[in-house]
């Protein structure tokens, strides 16, 4: 037994949740495969490193690939979830979330919508409701105005003096320069 396969005592948990087809020969190996799974999850590594001593890559991925979609990991969880709670070993002290598990976007944090959208999005839930909202203080609401694409495209493409370029660091287009020849 290797050093991070399961013990006799988690296998004797672990076991009577795998399922076993009702014809056919017994799978040889089950133990080993589920340490060659547990093996391959726990060190992050492809199917094809996983250690000959578990079985062939190709048996432990399709025994994986089966049971994952027949739903086994979450039925094996939930019983052992529920041996613990029967033991009276599970606690909340055990739950732990932080960030590495729970991530959220970064445009989570909120909707930026304009002042029209806003005030037609509460008219619109107080018709649904039937009841009008209760009086809030006026929200500040901070608008970005767009120039209009036709007017930028103006502003940047209007004449300059000739040697205005230069002075602004922008350099003037072969044809331009004066001392092109």
């Amino acid at each position: 037994m290797a050093r991070f396969d399961v013990t006799d005592a988690e296998w004797a948990l672990i076991e009577p949740h795998l399922p076993v087809a009702a014809t056919g020969p017994l799978p040889r190996r089950v133990r080993d495969q589920f340490n060659g799974i547990l093996w391959r999850f726990r060190t992050g590594s492809g199917w094809r490193d996983v250690p000959e001593r578990y079985g062939p890559w190709s048996t432990l991925y399709s025994r994986f690939n089966g049971w994952a979609k027949a739903g086994v990991f979450q039925n094996l969880m939930d019983a052992l979830i529920a041996e613990a709670a029967a033991r009276g070993q599970v606690g909340l002290e055990l739950v732990s979330v932080d960030s590495t598990i729970v991530r959220a976007h970064q445009e989570s944090a909120g909707l930026a919508i304009g002042g029209e959208t806003l005030d037609a999005l509460e008219q619109a839930l107080t018709e649904e409701k039937g009841a009008p909202l209760p009086e809030q203080p006026p929200v500040l609401r901070v608008m970005r105005r767009r120039p209009h694409p036709t007017l930028a495209r103006r502003r940047r493409t209007s004449a300059s003096p000739p040697g205005d370029g230069a002075r602004h660091g922008r350099r003037l287009p072969r044809s331009a320069d004066p001392g092109a020849g």
